[in-house]
């Protein structure tokens, strides 16, 4: 019997780390202690002023439909912080809400990437780049990130493979898997390569711009000619622990603007107004309990790498930013999915096997230090014992 699916849905992936954790679930009901390190969503409760905003917003009566491309006091708020934070102009014409970061990749695409062109994206990455690439008909064109250059991207890589055919690069800084950071000298070696096409645009995800540990977060954009070529990605998630809220946006040129809320209009009308307003408070509002919440991270970090360094056959560097750790397992004897299914169902830990975010993910395990530090030692003592009975 045929299909009754349409033929793109076979073009659609998916994140593994939904599948993990509902296996790990499976195994939590059959009575099994898991420490979860596969997702990646802060541990923490969203700040109380930010609830209380959403709460007030409600009894004010911010239950209707609003402007597709966000209410008018969000959309300021947000061209306010990037263009203080990337110190380039941003009007709010220029700014588009959605329910979630995620819209902004699918949207992008839709609206700017033909059947046949390429699309390069960073190897390995947040795996929904390859699959709406994939999904709207384009060729994917992924950029390696190896562990010798600190998982940052090589320009020369970018430079000697777009061709006539590119038409998007994806960039993403603090990098999810690996927490890799880009400077601003790989910014800038990237911009070079489009300075005489006008016909390719980047979007840089910054999803986790205000996770990161040494430095600061560089975005192309704040380069000179590059705010008109970038579609800045961003949202609340990750910096507010704002997850389940599902509260993005993007920055981009207006006549692209434009065409994203045509396709906000056509699928989501409109993104929750009460919601939008929690989102002008978190930009607005004290900023104690992210910064609070960023130096928890710095803290886990330092236990969990320290620990898997002490681990033999596993080695791993420390990331710049996000909270991941992107470990080399390849002392282990064991291929990433085997290892991780092996921690899973052996030691009751929970990660993510490399190849989950692309083929350059092999050797490699993904996990989250989202937890406590209690339950990292913890997971980290299981590691251990499990490894050193291979």
């Amino acid at each position: 019997m045929d299909s009754i699916f349409a033929k793109r849905m076979e073009l659609l992936g998916t994140e593994t780390a939904f599948e993990v954790l509902a296996k790990a679930k499976a195994l939590e009901k059959q009575g099994k202690d898991v420490v979860h390190l596969e997702i990646g969503e802060p541990d923490f409760d969203t700040p109380k002023n930010i609830k209380e905003a959403a709460v007030k917003a409600l009894y004010a009566g911010y239950t209707h439909y609003v402007s597709a491309a966000g209410i008018p006091e969000l959309r300021e708020a947000v061209a306010e912080y990037i263009s203080k934070t990337r110190n380039i102009k941003v009007d709010p014409d220029e700014v588009v809400v959605t329910p979630g970061a995620k819209p902004i990749m699918f949207f992008s695409m839709l609206a700017l990437v033909n059947p046949g062109e390429e699309v390069m994206y960073q190897n390995p990455g947040f795996p929904i780049y390859e699959s709406v690439i994939n999904f709207v008909g384009a060729k994917p064109v992924p950029i390696p990130l190896k562990e010798e250059k600190d998982f940052r991207l090589d320009p020369e890589y970018v430079k000697e493979n777009i061709t006539k055919n590119t038409k998007m690069i994806i960039l993403n800084s603090p990098e999810n898997p690996t927490g890799g950071v880009l400077t601003r000298e790989d910014l800038k070696a990237v911009a070079d390569c489009i300075t005489n096409r006008d016909d390719v645009l980047v979007l840089s995800d910054e999803v986790y711009d205000n996770l990161i540990y040494e430095g600061e977060h560089e975005s192309i954009a704040s380069l000179p000619g590059m705010k008109e070529k970038t579609i800045l990605l961003n949202g609340f998630s990750k910096t507010y622990a704002m997850t389940g809220w599902r509260l993005g946006y993007g920055v981009m040129r207006k006549d692209l603007a434009q065409k994203v809320t045509q396709l906000m209009i056509n699928s989501n009308s409109c993104t929750c107004a009460f919601v939008q307003m929690a989102g002008v408070e978190a930009l607005k509002g004290p900023q104690d309990e992210p910064e609070r919440m960023v130096a928890e991270f710095r803290k886990r970090r330092e236990v969990i790498v320290s620990g898997l360094n002490n681990i033999k056959g596993i080695t791993c560097r420390k990331p710049r930013g996000a909270f991941y750790v992107f470990p080399n397992i390849t002392g282990t004897g064991m291929d990433c999915r085997r290892l991780s299914d092996y921690l899973l169902n052996k030691a009751g830990v929970a990660v993510l096997p490399g190849t989950s975010f692309g083929e350059y993910g092999e050797g490699y395990l993904r996990l989250s230090f989202a937890n406590s530090v209690e339950n990292i030692k913890k997971a980290l003592d299981r590691i251990a014992e499990a490894v050193k009975n291979l």
